[in-house]
């Protein structure tokens, strides 16, 4: 043999949690099983498989032959399993302790189902911060992949990226390999023949050379176009013919083999990042969008080979400051987890506290936290799946810590780390977060017996991708292109339907709005805010009673130049699904009229469903929950999802107008740009006259009524959910 290198395939497969089983299974009929099934007949390929804990639990129980299968290759030397974080967590994102705690358990279950011996992990999004080394290493790990893309951040030229490298961190050493941006460009895209021939370049110019691909395993066959690709066409089963027959000087191994067989290139300290695109899509949108025409400009220049190794994107962190919505959910899932951590420390009921670590450790799961060419924090489905384990978390520590079944508190602290105070009133039925500094909102509300946030909303916010839209769809011309390149419209007419919005979209924001200011106009976002209550702070004081605490909350402002107080008070009752919600306002003329409305959306209702709709108490139906309508004169409106098993109801002391609106993004997917319900927005609003006094009042409730979806427990579950 001459010019040998050695190629390691190694294939990531995963679904987040809290996708739809029909997704599961469609992925493992378009991907995974056929993958295996053209893999069989070629006993020569060696590759390297990560799948995800909330996958592989998945297969577990609907697809165990497929688990025995890999078994079988797992013995014979064929499919070295790669271990990593159990339930697909980006290791920034989560407390040393969570990091080495996840890694530990899927090795254990890896070892315990598969019989794999597992050396290596694969790094979620390839996130990347130095000091994750040391907490990777303790967690029995000795090697990763990274992308080529982290070492020429590093200074590593190209021509020195074809091994693997060790790092440190406190003197914990970890290799790293790594990954090929070209072989994930040419992988399954181009011809066969052309990665054999880019290889067969790499041969030549550096023998002994190691190659690694890593990447989705979702790329064959699950991504658009990509089934018919690469198994009715024959690209796979071409690939792996080829590989066979260049094996004189092409191995495939394992990354296992790879580093025993040969010694690490060097040493080397790696910056912070990812691969290349995440770091573009991590960078705010007006910056990506200059990023991108700057890359345009100046990829047809001579020097731009030399410039490019020069540019960085962002920084994924600060995703959590694109949006905000992630960072609640990441505050929510640390808080647990200290919560957690506390509660091991005094010796908590050890059988709950591990139900409870689970749950956390499948809340941290990173697809609902970021933003790409996925779906990410758009869709509403995976965001309610992360609360719906947080949730579950805080409702088993409850138990593990013999908690009242019965209890009301409140705390005051700064629960989403921005440097505020925040409130958090709760009792058995219900938790709602409250953020005076930020136009006196309710940012989350859940409702614990069926583990749902009603605040998981998502606002509407620029993304650099819209012009995109904005230019209209485009085609591929017949080829296969990379989810990257296409532009495909789910729906027609998305270029009309980009709304952005300038606040957070939660519940109790404060409006003043034109006396004439109609419902198409505020629906739009086209009606003219005239008081500067939204987003601004107020203050907050609570008051305690045995059995009642009531967060009040007010500010000195004004509409229309004129100066006002508003004072809204939240209270919850003990062992009560409910919230009273009491407006004051004082200063107001008795001469003029001003428009107020109060704005509260609920999220995790879709639209457009029979079974999910609006309706009163006499139980006429008003449309489904992406009806816009426009009421007068009423004291209760209902939102009910039959399907969810939930029924809020609103009601108010005095005859009040009512909007109602549904809150859609146009976000971008794998499958293409579509059209995603986020909320439902219900807008109460009064044209309001100060009395003798320059006061007006309302007193509105919020009861949530469950009794739906807790007929339909196990009875076991039902008692231990009325048990709190």
């Amino acid at each position: 043999m001459s010019n040998t290198i050695r190629l390691c395939l190694v294939l990531h497969n995963h679904q987040p949690i809290g996708n739809f089983d029909g997704v599961f299974e469609q992925a493992y009929q378009d991907s995974y099983l056929p993958f295996l099934d053209v893999f069989d007949c070629y006993p020569d390929i060696k590759i390297g498989l990560h799948t995800s804990g909330p996958l592989i639990e998945w297969l577990d129980e609907h697809h165990p032959e497929y688990l025995d299968r890999l078994a079988a290759h797992v013995k014979n030397g064929r499919i070295e399993i790669i271990g990593g974080v159990f339930y697909e967590a980006i290791l920034p994102m989560i407390p040393p302790r969570d990091r080495v705690g996840q890694i530990e358990t899927y090795t254990k279950w890896l070892t315990d189902r598969l019989g794999a011996k597992i050396q290596g992990m694969w790094m979620p999004e390839r996130v990347w911060e130095q000091p994750l080394t040391a907490d990777i290493a303790d967690a029995g790990i000795q090697y990763t992949i990274l992308d080529d893309f982290h070492f020429k951040n590093a200074g590593i030229p190209q021509e020195e990226l074809y091994g693997y490298y060790v790092t440190e961190e406190c003197g914990k050493l970890l290799s790293v390999f790594p990954g090929s941006e070209r072989l994930r460009y040419l992988l399954p895209f181009a011809p066969a023949q052309d990665t054999i021939d880019y290889m067969r370049g790499i041969a030549d110019q550096y023998p002994g050379s190691v190659l690694v691909f890593g990447d989705d395993g979702e790329k064959f066959g699950t991504w658009p176009d990509t089934k018919a690709h690469v198994y009715d066409r024959g690209w796979l089963a071409q690939f792996f013919e080829l590989l066979t027959a260049n094996k004189d000087w092409l191995l495939t191994t394992t990354l296992a083999e790879a580093s025993e067989a040969l010694l690490p290139v060097g040493k080397t300290y790696i910056p912070e990042g990812s691969y290349r695109e995440m770091t573009e899509w991590a960078m705010p949108a007006q910056q990506q969008v200059e990023f991108e025409d700057m890359v345009h400009e100046l990829e047809h220049q001579e020097h731009w080979p030399q410039i490019k190794k020069y540019i960085r994107g962002g920084y994924w962190r600060n995703f959590k400051v694109r949006y905000p919505e992630t960072d609640e959910m990441y505050c929510r899932a640390l808080g647990i987890s200290n919560r957690l951590h506390a509660a091991e420390q005094n010796g908590g009921d050890a059988k709950l506290l591990a139900q409870a670590k689970k749950e956390l450790y499948r809340g941290q799961c990173n697809c609902s936290y970021w933003h790409g060419a996925f779906g990410g924090t758009y869709l509403p489905h995976l965001r309610n799946a992360v609360y719906k384990h947080l949730i579950a978390a805080d409702n088993l520590l409850d138990k593990a810590e013999h908690k009242e079944s019965s209890f009301l508190e409140a705390e005051v602290a700064d629960f989403n780390l921005d440097g505020r105070k925040e409130v958090r009133l709760e009792d058995d039925k219900l938790v709602a977060l409250m953020a005076p500094a930020s136009g006196g909102t309710i940012y989350e509300l859940d409702v614990r017996s069926i583990c749902h946030n009603l605040l998981a909303t998502l606002s509407r916010r620029p993304e650099a991708y819209h012009r995109k839209v904005l230019a209209g769809p485009s085609t591929s011309g017949g080829e296969v292109a990379s989810i990257h390149d296409r532009v495909v419209f789910k729906q027609e007419g998305l270029d009309k339907m980009l709304q952005y919005d300038n606040y957070q979209r939660k519940a109790l924001v404060d409006h003043f709005f034109d006396n004439n200011a109609s419902l198409e106009q505020v629906a739009l976002n086209n009606a003219m805010e005239r008081g500067d209550f939204v987003g601004s702070p107020f203050e907050a004081k609570v008051r305690r009673n045995p059995d009642r605490i009531q967060v009040q909350m007010s500010r000195m402002g004004n509409a229309w130049g004129i100066p006002l107080k508003i004072t809204k008070g939240v209270t919850m009752n003990a062992g009560s699904s409910s919230l009273e919600i009491a407006y004051l306002l004082e200063g107001l003329p008795q001469d003029q009229v001003l428009h107020f409305a109060v704005e509260m959306n609920l999220a995790g209702l879709p639209s457009g469903a029979d079974d999910r709709y609006f309706h009163q108490a006499d139980g006429n139906k008003l449309g489904h929950l992406g009806s816009q309508l426009d009421l007068h004169e009423i004291q209760d409106l209902g939102v009910k999802d039959e399907w969810l098993g939930i029924d809020c109801r609103w009601s108010a002391d005095r005859p009040t107008s009512l909007w109602t609106f549904p809150i859609s993004t146009v976000s971008q997917s794998e499958g293409g740009f579509e059209m995603v319900h986020q909320s439902v927005c219900m807008m109460p609003h009064w044209w309001v006259q100060g009395d003798a006094d320059g006061r007006w009042s309302v007193v509105m409730q919020l009861d949530i009524d469950t009794s739906l979806a807790e007929s339909r427990m196990p009875k076991e579950v039902r008692e231990s959910v009325n048990a709190g």
